[in-house]
């Protein structure tokens, strides 16, 4: 699990009701109404701005940002060194018989490529375009929390607009209107609650998820064309490690432990 995600989310949560309980009473805050209004106008529009495919693809999105821990990108450095030591010692085709330990889909297929002989062009166009594909949908994802961001804050002002609507419709009884107001307010506070608390900062996480992503295609990418060129694995590493900030790198292992083969 992804404890820093988690935890900002609870540290705000637990400090606006710290906040909420020294200024006054919690159940002041709540209005059924309001909370159906904001949530229920945000989802509604979200559908009607995007696919049903891609929106549920977004919330399951949103919960890997809770499950899941960026990649070391010093592991993939490590893998593709290796590779390219097998191939100096075994040849090529040798790579295409090699299992990963996590399954990696795109590192198998460049694999594949290389030990099926491809050209280099045509190894260059279809990781190319996996890559590409890859950052639409994770770009569209974003895009989803983005707008749930945007339209959470204006259901919330469609909330008080119509609690001031009722609120005016009782003027006759002038002690109504204070608690008619409050209520009102409390649906624009639950769509800006949401947007800065929920939305955008999954919008953000989910920005570096894709760049984490990315940075580890590339590496691929780059250690497949170089094990294609016949590289050492010394200027492979040299080449690959330009991806990984120089006070994160790890030293080359000499030996190479095989760690994420089966």
């Amino acid at each position: 699990m992804d404890s820093a995600s988690f935890s900002g989310i609870l540290l705000g949560i637990a400090l606006i009701i710290g906040a909420i309980f020294i200024g006054g009473e919690i159940h002041n805050f709540w209005n059924l109404p309001g909370i159906m209004i904001v949530i229920g106008g945000t989802i509604a529009a979200t559908f009607v701005t995007f696919q049903l495919k891609d929106v549920l693809r977004a919330f399951k999105a949103a919960a890997f940002v809770f499950r899941e821990k960026k990649r070391d990108p010093n592991d993939m450095v490590e893998t593709m060194v290796e590779l390219c030591t097998m191939t100096r010692r075994q040849g090529l085709i040798a790579i295409g018989k090699i299992e990963f330990q996590d399954g990696n889909a795109f590192l198998r297929k460049a694999c594949n490529l290389i030990a099926d002989g491809s050209k280099e062009d045509n190894i260059r166009d279809t990781l190319n375009i996996e890559i590409e594909s890859l950052k639409q949908r994770h770009l569209i994802i974003q895009d989803i929390f983005r707008k749930m961001a945007t339209y959470s804050p204006a259901f919330g002002m469609i909330g008080t607009l119509i609690g001031l609507v009722q609120m005016l419709s009782r003027l006759s009884n002038p002690e109504t209107i204070g608690p008619a107001m409050a209520v009102a307010l409390l649906t624009t506070f639950y769509g800006v609650l949401l947007a800065n608390l929920i939305f955008l900062p999954i919008a953000g996480k989910l920005k570096d998820r894709t760049l984490n992503e990315v940075i580890m295609l590339e590496t691929i990418f780059e250690g497949a064309i170089s094990i294609l060129n016949d590289n050492n694995p010394l200027s492979l590493y040299d080449k690959l490690s330009a991806f990984i900030p120089e006070s994160e790198r790890r030293p080359l292992s000499r030996t190479g432990t095989g760690k994420n083969f089966k």
